[in-house]
């Protein structure tokens, strides 16, 4: 008998031990996954397509502090700023105020927070373009996510963007530039803030911020940045930036006047060889502003060469010439790395081309005429490198001026109506957009103000599109989809979705 007892004791113990083991070893491997699904949502996230050339209205809402709005124009700037009253008996006078300000800045675009009484504004903005009442303009809108809005709107970083606007108008900003630029504005909030993910706040913190500054720097770095208009925070994500780096290459700027090429990065306190390797690929440079700059920095030197040319008769001197690391390079504007300019020189040599053709639709046909006739393989042992530099060759040449990768991902959902929870029904069809995505499902604002859930059983391959099968990429946040209602269940505010197809 007391061996038993023993035998059982020590059987006990063991087994004890063995189960504290793999309880450690299934959370480690949920926190993991936590971590990934996190991650994942978020790169999906920030290479949102952004919506260029719009004059964008923000609003964030709120009842009895009222609405706040912002009104920015297509490159950022803060045109307006105000407070309305939309939920408190002063509807209709506040309509007047909304519409005199969409009518002075021709702003057709509604960006509206998904907080605190959302519901009500969309509705409130859905009644007013169902009744044409911003006629001439066709105005539209769609819901964007505040979350970490309001963490942002009273960081140093937006007291030193915005010094002069109220916490409350920051916010109204930063939901409006969402939806412009949602990769440049995501950037200034801490990653774990943007609520993409499951269980953010309880796994490891440490692992958390490793993998989600990793997923932002392989964004920003994917998409690039203009030198020349990007700000601090953007910089610091830039592979081979940290913040000084980011911070004495603003100082550079705002002292010596904007960048001209990639080589004068070299000239940034702190930006030593390695780093410029690191980072030169990733940085663009708009050509259009470029060559004005320098047509008017050109005539200012011909003007003070005129005035002092009377001074220096009698006094042989040669003729002055532009430091050559003033002069623009169009292949700066290019994904091509600064490390393979010469073969790119090259291969325009060799297609019968020049920097000129760059992203023009001739370029395309003389690469196009080469590479069929002498293969991708057989050009590149011409040219002495490799199929993928030459191929990357071959992109930065042909992709159009001002090309952003961004283009070929998911759209912002604009809409001009409402639908309500009520109105749905089995096998009702709609259109939506995914908010967040987890293991065990799909969750997607489908406009009712609840979002509804794709159970993963319902996600199958057949259903995704091409690119996705091809990048092995599930659904994520902000892609629109196609649903079809399967489940309602009201008193619990549940539904169930199947999925139709990815749009």
């Amino acid at each position: 008998l007391e061996v038993s007892k023993t035998w059982l004791e020590l059987i006990e113990g063991k087994m004890f031990f063995a189960f504290i083991l793999l309880r450690a070893k299934l959370t480690s491997d949920a926190e993991k996954e936590s971590v990934m699904m996190f991650g994942r949502n978020l790169r999906q996230l920030l290479l949102t397509s952004p919506v260029r050339g719009r004059t964008l209205m923000g609003v964030d809402p709120g009842y009895k502090h009222g609405c706040k709005l912002a009104v920015i124009s297509p490159t950022s700037q803060i045109l307006h700023t105000d407070v309305v009253y939309l939920h408190s008996g002063q509807g209709f006078r506040e309509a007047e105020k909304i519409k005199r300000l969409l009518l002075r800045y021709n702003c057709s675009t509604v960006v509206i927070g998904n907080g605190t009484a959302c519901r009500e504004t969309e509705a409130y903005f859905a009644d007013l373009i169902m009744k044409k009442y911003f006629a001439p303009l066709d105005v539209v809108y769609c819901i964007v996510s505040e979350a970490g809005a309001s963490i942002y709107s009273v960081s140093p970083e937006a007291s030193k963007e915005m010094p002069d606007l109220d916490p409350n108008l920051r916010s109204a900003v930063s939901i409006a530039r969402r939806v412009q630029d949602p990769l440049a504005e995501l950037v200034k909030i801490e990653p774990k803030h943007i609520g993409v993910g499951m269980y953010q706040h309880d796994v490891s913190q440490t692992l958390l911020k490793a993998t989600l500054d990793s997923v932002v720097e392989e964004c920003v770095s994917f998409v690039g940045v203009d030198i020349n208009i990007c700000s601090e925070v953007l910089l610091r994500h830039i592979a081979g930036l940290n913040a000084n780096r980011a911070k004495n290459i603003i100082e550079w700027r705002e002292k010596n006047g904007p960048f001209i090429n990639r080589e004068q990065l070299k000239e940034v306190k702190g930006l030593g060889p390695k780093s410029f390797q690191q980072c030169a690929g990733f940085i663009r440079f708009n050509q259009e502003y470029i060559k004005t700059f320098c047509s008017n920095k050109k005539t200012d030197l011909g003007s003070h060469a005129l005035l002092t040319k009377a001074g220096a008769q009698g006094k042989k001197k040669s003729k002055p010439t532009p430091c050559a690391s003033q002069q623009p390079n169009p292949l700066d504007q290019t994904c091509i790395h600064p490390e393979s300019y010469n073969i790119a020189m090259r291969f325009l040599s060799f297609i019968g081309g020049n920097t000129n053709d760059i992203g023009k639709s001739d370029m395309q046909q003389k690469v196009n005429a080469v590479i069929q006739k002498e293969g991708l393989e057989g050009t590149a042992k011409r040219l002495n490198t490799t199929v993928h530099t030459l191929q990357l060759i071959i992109d930065g040449l042909t992709q159009p001026e001002g090309f952003d990768i961004r283009t070929d991902f998911d759209k912002p959902d604009f809409k001009r109506s409402i639908v309500c929870f009520e109105d749905l029904s089995v096998g009702t069809v709609l259109t939506g957009k995914v908010e967040n995505a987890t293991p065990f499902g799909v969750f997607v604002d489908i406009g009712v103000g609840k979002a509804g859930l794709i159970p993963v059983r319902n996600i199958t391959e057949a259903k995704l599109s091409k690119v996705k099968k091809r990048r092995s990429l599930g659904l994520g946040p902000g892609e629109r989809v196609e649903v079809k209602v399967l489940n309602v269940d009201i008193p619990r505010l549940r539904i169930t979705l199947d999925l139709i197809r990815v749009l």
